[in-house]
């Protein structure tokens, strides 16, 4: 997969999410080229955004409502943490399917 190509995929599935601006910025771009560079895989990726989302959309009802995510750099973090302990595939699943129906 090319350089322009990972990017690409990493902003439609950045764009998909729920509590996304709906923006991905120059400064996103930087990072998903620089996740490229470090190698990251692609699914690793994905499964951060899918992962960090879910966190936030199963947070108590009650609590102060979010802002709108922003930034790529939101889901460092998920990243990293994705990286050093990897998410079962079944698992990913079951999130694509929470996510979607939050939508």
């Amino acid at each position: 997969m090319t350089q322009q190509a990972y990017v690409c995929a990493v902003r439609d599935s950045y764009l998909q999410l729920p509590h996304a601006s709906g923006r991905f910025s120059r400064s996103d771009r930087q990072l998903a080229a620089d996740l490229y560079q470090r190698r990251i895989p692609l699914e690793t990726v994905r499964a951060a955004l899918l992962l960090a989302t879910a966190r936030r959309i199963s947070r108590d009802p009650a609590s102060v409502p979010l802002p709108p995510v922003r930034s790529l750099h939101y889901f460092l973090h998920v990243i990293d943490e994705i990286t050093a302990q990897p998410l079962p595939q079944r698992y990913i699943q079951y999130l694509e399917y929470k996510i979607a129906e939050y939508k």
